[in-house]
């Protein structure tokens, strides 16, 4: 059960294959929600990750609990973050391409450019590894599935590259 302000933790349903390849369900579960700046703060829910793409369909289902989302260098992850009215995540810049779509309330997506866009639920968006932070403007949580998917540095006209500058719990 969750808490009044924090949405109801995530159904995750996964399956595999039998030895003779028959498909098969391999859990159905609430994955619980890691809440690392604290319980009425945002919250998020890492559902799988793979360390290399392709992916292999035959892997051990991963542990994940209680981690920030960070992808693999050369893999994917999937999961999803909640903000309560009121919170944000500081500026930070992964090294992932990321798919998102609002999936209640709305977010404000910054960069570090001071530009701002609004994202509602239905909404979607690609992120190209760029500086950012999320901010909960409204009255209601915000929840956003995301897959990020490894990327490789940006690098610049002059030769700089860009490198993570993520937030610690």
């Amino acid at each position: 059960m969750s808490a009044p302000n924090q949405l109801q933790a995530p159904r995750v349903i996964t399956t595999t294959h039998t030895a003779d390849g028959t498909s098969i369900f391999a859990s159905d579960e609430e994955v619980p929600q890691f809440f690392p700046f604290g319980p009425n703060a945002t919250g998020f829910s890492t559902f799988h990750s793979s360390e290399k793409v392709p992916a292999s369909n035959t892997a051990p289902i991963p542990q994940l609990a209680n981690t920030l989302p960070r992808c693999p260098p050369n893999g994917v992850m999937f999961g999803i973050s909640d903000f309560p009215p009121g919170h944000q995540a500081p500026m930070h810049r992964t090294l992932s391409l990321d798919y998102a779509i609002v999936m209640t309330g709305e977010i404000v997506l910054r960069l570090d450019g001071g530009e701002e866009k609004t994202v509602k639920a239905g909404e979607f968006i690609v992120q190209s590894g760029v500086n950012h932070e999320w901010i909960n403007r409204g009255k209601e949580i915000c929840r956003f599935a995301y897959v990020l998917v490894g990327s490789d540095k940006i690098t610049l006209e002059n030769g700089k590259e860009l490198e993570e500058t993520v937030f610690k719990k």
